[in-house]
């Protein structure tokens, strides 16, 4: 089973969208340097630029498209010039459609320089953190805004710390299932519609649709709201995807895993994922089976034990001693191994 990517979409964002929800974000603060329309100014790309190279008049690699950050090297530098030799370094950058600048440390622009960008409708901000952390932040502000994104069918709860996603046809009972595992403790991220972000090569980070939240539909029932129901510790906003279990149809004549020496793994958004395929058939209790599915996850992460490999090499063993097989002595014995 593979998950389709169709439909993913190249992210930007208006210089304004990013002043005003990057304080939101995270523990820093920028402030306006000049006034200009930051509606009409965007950011297409996460990556940062510090342009030392493009002030000393090498622009044949400027990455113009990114937010500059200015530090206290490029503000010393430029202060170092005479006036003439100053406007035609700065020139350097503004006669480029750059997003915006952003002076870190306290720094300040001449005010003839701060006019250049002005008129040349590029926003300039400040801010008192050093150069090293505002782009540590921004970037980890930006990457998040444009991961690889896509929403998913399914249901999205963590168990036992394990971020489970149930997907399956609709109809099977993957919100009952997940209503049931919050009912054992356990955490509701999203229901319905889960929105999945590739962040970094391999990490998947799932979270609800802002409009659904943490609201379910329970056939039958209507619409729950989980969090009000069962309170502030039965939900959690955001989750790493490690485990996706599809919930199938039972069906005698299909061959279902029996021993779990096969382990499969599904692609969500190019990451392979562990897959467990669960037929759905009258008796079984799916949620105790989940459980089970991330108390497994936890024993192979943390300690690489796995049940099926370790009973494979226990009938290896047993196959494999001589001594045993002509002494006829391969059954324990347990003293007093009765009840009185």
């Amino acid at each position: 089973m593979n998950f389709d990517q169709k439909g993913l979409k190249k992210r930007s964002m208006t210089v304004a969208y990013f002043f005003e929800n990057i304080g939101r974000s995270l523990d820093i603060k920028l402030h306006r340097l000049n006034k200009v329309d930051e509606q009409k100014r965007r950011i297409f790309e996460r990556d940062l630029h510090r342009p030392g190279l493009a002030l000393a008049g090498f622009t044949n690699l400027f990455t113009y498209k990114r937010v500059q950050i200015l530090g206290n090297t490029e503000t010393r530098f430029l202060n170092n010039l005479d006036e003439s030799t100053r406007r035609k370094a700065f020139s350097n950058l503004v006669n480029f459609k750059i997003p915006c600048i952003i002076l870190t440390s306290n720094n300040k622009l001449d005010p003839e320089l701060l006019d250049m960008a002005t008129s040349a409708g590029i926003p300039v901000f400040g801010t008192r953190h050093s150069s090293t952390k505002t782009i540590y932040l921004l970037t980890d502000f930006l990457d998040d805004q444009f991961s690889q994104y896509q929403q998913y069918h399914g249901s999205m709860v963590d168990v036992y710390g394990v971020g489970v996603m149930l997907v399956g046809k609709s109809g099977l009972g993957k919100s009952e299932v997940a209503l049931d595992l919050v009912e054992r403790g356990h955490r509701l991220v999203a229901d319905d519609a889960v929105v999945i972000n590739r962040k970094g090569e391999n990490v998947l980070i799932a979270s609800g649709n802002e409009i659904v939240d943490h609201f379910m539909e329970i056939r039958g029932l209507g619409v729950v709201d989980v969090k009000a129901i069962f309170g502030i510790r039965a939900i959690r906003d955001k989750k790493v995807v490690q485990v996706v279990v599809e919930l199938l149809e039972w069906n005698e004549e299909m061959h279902y895993e029996r021993l779990g020496l096969d382990t499969k793994t599904t692609k969500i958004l190019g990451v392979d994922v562990p897959l467990i395929q669960l037929p759905i058939n009258p008796g079984k209790n799916i949620t105790v089976i989940i459980e089970v599915v991330a108390l497994n996850y936890l024993l192979k992460h943390y300690s690489g034990y796995v049940a099926a490999e370790a009973l494979e090499q226990r009938i290896k063993q047993v196959i494999n001693d001589e001594s045993k097989q002509r002494t006829g002595r391969g059954r324990r014995y347990f003293a007093k191994d009765y009840e009185e």
